[in-house]
């Protein structure tokens, strides 16, 4: 293995052990190692990254660590980021899968994530700040954003949001300048047994369809499985519980779902159904990124784009600091944990989130 492809896979593997809550954090996470520390790409190449994920099907953290691979090292580097990133997730979920079919329950892990949910929050704010600087080229860009993150709290759906801006600002650098000019620029536990394969093509049609967060996926499944009598909705509940509190992608939740319904052959399934349409998206995608960001009218949808990724992931960690700011201690937790990430950029985010659920442990006996 190259050293780029042994610096790829080492990178998305720390990410997949300690990336814990949610898509927001692990963007954050990743502009951190592969824009801060590694210099990988440029703050507006990864802005451009972000906001493609958010415009095909798929978990997007997933797909950024494929985009960030495939800029590295390659269409290899893409498959090791993805994996990487992916197998520790699996793992750990399959552990508790194994558990829960066992047992019949999930073990207690409030008090492990009491303090690292304000510490993660910390993290995402101090990173969005960043990105939306970049993001942010002109005034009208920035009402732009502001609107979209109205828009996120109005409860429009998020795909909605980021077509419609992208549409929007492309129309409006159409109706400003020359149009045949920009045209020509456009070219540049069991129910029902349910065999492995079946679990495949399942999660295999989500994978390729789904936009949007983990939530909408739990939507889809209560639509295929729950429905139909092949998972009860007790046991999708717990699933949602393991997706969100195991580091990695929430789409993990899959491998739960999959060892209930179809023990180890069915969590395999699962897991290759949901997980292989992104490899496949991003592969086809990222060459043409470059292209989009060269033609003029393009530029100005991702431009538009951009700043509605950035609005919409303020909009999800305001959501998410609601449910982890309940109390004066995890409001001081959250707070140290912004300070270091803003002021002391240099700070690995692993030692945040680590200082995050220390903290939390001892002030627990307050």
């Amino acid at each position: 293995m190259s050293s780029r492809l042994k610096e790829v896979a080492g990178v998305f593997l720390k990410l997949g052990i300690i990336g814990f809550g949610g898509p927001a954090v692990h963007i954050a996470m990743m502009e951190e190692e592969v824009v801060r520390k590694r210099q990988w790409m440029s703050r507006e190449h990864f802005l451009d990254l972000v906001g493609a994920t958010n415009l095909i099907p798929g978990p997007n953290s997933t797909e950024m660590t494929m985009h960030c691979g495939h800029e590295r090292a390659g269409w290899k580097g893409l498959v090791i980021a993805g994996a990487c990133f992916i197998l520790p997730a699996v793992i750990i979920t399959g552990l508790f899968a194994w558990a829960y079919a066992r047992y019949g329950s999930l073990p207690g892990v409030a008090p492990f994530i009491y303090g690292i949910k304000p510490a993660i929050i910390a993290v995402v704010a101090s990173v969005m700040i960043t990105l939306g600087r970049k993001a942010w080229k002109s005034a009208a860009l920035g009402l732009l954003g502001i609107g979209c993150i109205i828009a996120s709290f109005a409860g429009i759906n998020e795909i909605a949001v980021l077509f419609g801006a992208g549409f929007l600002w492309m129309l409006l650098y159409l109706l400003k300048n020359n149009r045949n000019k920009n045209l020509q620029a456009l070219s540049p536990m069991l129910a029902v047994p349910v065999p492995a394969a079946k679990l495949f093509w399942i999660f295999l049609k989500i994978g390729a369809i789904l936009y949007g967060s983990g939530y909408v996926l739990f939507a889809f499944l209560d639509s295929e499985l729950v429905s139909r009598g092949i998972l009860s909705r007790g046991q999708l509940t717990d699933a949602i519980a393991v997706g969100q509190f195991t580091p990695g992608p929430v789409f993990s939740a899959a491998t739960f779902i999959g060892y209930q319904v179809g023990g180890l052959q069915g969590a395999v399934a699962a897991t290759a159904g949901i997980f292989l349409p992104s490899f496949l998206f991003v592969a086809l995608l990222n060459p043409l990124i470059p292209r989009l960001r060269r033609s003029a009218v393009m530029s100005a949808f991702l431009d538009a784009v951009n700043m509605a990724s950035v609005a919409i992931m303020l909009a999800v960690c305001a959501g998410m600091a609601k449910d982890a700011v309940t109390d004066w201690k995890t409001l001081v937790i959250g707070l140290a944990g912004f300070a270091v990430a803003y002021f002391f950029k240099k700070i690995n985010t692993a030692l945040i989130v680590i200082g995050g659920a220390l903290l939390g442990y001892g002030l627990s006996f307050i």
